[in-house]
């Protein structure tokens, strides 16, 4: 998990920067606002697709989404499990 937030911690600010460095370089009649503004969206969008997608998958890997469990999920970290056994 922590792998994954180091990596994300990266790949968004390294897109950011790429993605703006390339546009002033590209075009450099447009103002930084635009370059800023341009850059943002990309960054936005492939966030949500990457979002989207891991969705997808999560979806497509459980039988019961409502009520299915995680595989990494144990029984003491569970708060529905941990209420199903008081009663």
């Amino acid at each position: 998990m922590l792998l994954t937030l180091a990596w994300g911690s990266l790949f968004f600010p390294g897109l950011f920067a790429l993605c703006n460095w390339t546009l002033r370089r590209s075009r450099p009649e447009w103002t930084n606002s635009d370059c800023l503004m341009i850059s943002t969206r990309l960054v936005s969008s492939v966030q949500a697709v990457l979002a989207t997608g891991s969705g997808i998958v999560i979806i497509r890997s459980c039988s019961d989404v409502v009520n299915g469990r995680g595989c990494g999920e144990t029984l003491g970290t569970s708060l529905s499990a941990a209420s199903s056994q008081q009663n």
